[in-house]
């Protein structure tokens, strides 16, 4: 991937059983074998998923509503601005608390093993 800028629009809302989700990218770029960013819309009472560990760190960000999200082992409650680190392999979920609609940034990432190099820079 390169540089981009995506307009909030310009993605379709998908809906699905919990609210909705809006996919912006997905690949690889020159450091990570992936860089994910979605953003999700949960309907008041809903769950993103059940409590669960995931490979790969994520860093959330609340764009509107009430949020409790999974974090030490507890329920941890957070609105709009607020930012969720879920490290790898550590217990997360979220919840929305609120009366209407609860809408969060995710962000991705999958870290290369070894970073790659331009190709004027690769070495022989």
């Amino acid at each position: 991937m390169t540089s981009t800028a995506i307009e909030w629009n310009s993605i379709e809302a998908r809906p699905n059983a919990n609210g909705s989700g809006r996919k912006f990218f997905e690949g690889p770029t020159a450091t990570l074998d992936v860089l994910e960013c979605h953003a999700s819309t949960l309907n008041p009472g809903a769950t993103n998923h059940a409590i669960l560990r995931r490979p790969d760190d994520e860093v959330i960000i609340v764009k509107e509503g009430s949020i409790e999200a999974y974090v030490h082992d507890k329920w941890v409650r957070v609105g709009p601005g607020s930012v969720i680190f879920n490290a790898s392999n550590v217990l997360q979920a979220m919840r929305n608390v609120g009366d209407g609609p609860a809408t969060y940034h995710v962000v991705m990432f999958r870290p290369t093993a070894t970073p790659r190099k331009p190709a004027a820079e690769k070495q022989n």
